[in-house]
């Protein structure tokens, strides 16, 4: 089933937008998926059901579908079954999760992946920061396993590039495909995803954030 949800080294295009961003909501980030359809893209992640349901009737590729309604300073992404649950039934065709170790409601993560398989009959894939954050969530029952969230748990970060390190490991040990994500900002960075062994590699913020790319350019003049 994971092996499908998206083609060997395909890119696939996060578009989401925070409340204090001038493109949040659903309008903007539906012209932003249809745009990385145009493009290419071979998927879209995004997050919360309104976004999901309009996305999802605006585009011919699957969604991966998140929803924010955890705590922000732990499990934040889809961290119940309900939270999976809405996002499927606007139109998500994957969701994605928190697949950390850290402590979340309403059960361990293996249960709530058994139970998004079970009842929704949707591919679940696991947004990790660790290899051991990955092996866990693959022995819980992910489809997929993702670097999403390298360098946003209280772990290092080395530098504002991606975590290829990270997806390399995982690659290496995982017998399920490897999504490189977080902080691919360039030509380069994709290619070096998929030389780390990566199967799919999601850009989210350098394709459909003009007001971080800008914020980034300005810095980096001053």
């Amino acid at each position: 089933m994971s092996d499908a949800v998206f083609p060997f080294r395909s890119i696939v295009v996060s578009c989401q937008a925070a409340p204090a961003n001038p493109l949040h909501g659903p309008g903007p980030m539906t012209l932003m998926a249809r745009a990385a359809e145009a493009g290419g893209a071979a998927g879209i992640r995004a997050n919360g059901p309104a976004d999901v349901a309009a996305i999802s009737a605006a585009v011919s590729i699957p969604v991966l579908g998140i929803n924010k309604t955890g705590d922000r300073d732990g499990v934040y992404i889809t961290p119940t079954f309900e939270a999976a649950e809405a996002v499927v039934r606007a139109g998500a065709t994957v969701v994605a999760l928190d697949g950390t170790q850290r402590p979340r409601p309403g059960g361990d993560l293996a249960e709530l992946i058994g139970a998004i398989h079970d009842r929704l009959g949707v591919p679940v894939m696991a947004d990790v920061d660790t290899l051991a954050a990955g092996r866990y969530a693959r022995a819980a029952g992910a489809d997929l396993v993702g670097s999403t969230l390298s360098g946003y748990t209280g772990g290092p970060l080395d530098g504002d590039g991606p975590d290829l390190a990270l997806v390399r490991a995982l690659a290496d040990e995982l017998d399920c495909p490897i999504v490189a994500e977080g902080r691919y900002w360039t030509r380069d960075d994709v290619l070096a995803g998929f030389a780390a062994g990566a199967h799919t590699v999601v850009v989210g913020t350098a394709v459909t954030n003009p007001m971080a790319i800008t914020r980034r350019l300005v810095e980096a003049v001053r």
